[in-house]
């Protein structure tokens, strides 16, 4: 399958930017702080593979979409628990994905 047939799939699934909502913290006063991150599925010959380009090593793989999209929604939620437990800064969500049409050679 190709990337652009790929993405019609997608699209016609209603997956247009490929957007998971995550829990990323605690706002004030006890509300809880939602953050969008970009998530990447890709379908191999025999699997999905999901990966979150603003949050480097954050990946996931399943036997179907929905099984990598829950996956990913866990490995998101773990990587931010690693980040704030050491410490480090929580990424932004700053990916952003758009449609692209070319001619086919």
């Amino acid at each position: 399958m190709k990337v652009k047939e790929l993405i019609e799939l997608l699209v016609a699934d209603g997956w247009f930017q490929f957007e998971q909502c995550i829990e990323a913290g605690r706002a004030e006063e006890g509300e809880v702080k939602h953050m969008r991150y970009l998530v990447v599925v890709e379908k191999g010959p025999s699997s999905f593979g999901a990966y979150v380009p603003d949050l480097p090593g954050c990946i996931a793989a399943g036997e179907s979409k929905d099984e990598v999209l829950s996956l990913i929604r866990d490995a998101i939620e773990l990587h931010l628990e690693g980040l704030k437990e050491e410490g480090q800064p929580i990424p932004p969500p700053s990916s952003t994905s758009e449609l692209v049409e070319v001619e086919a050679a």
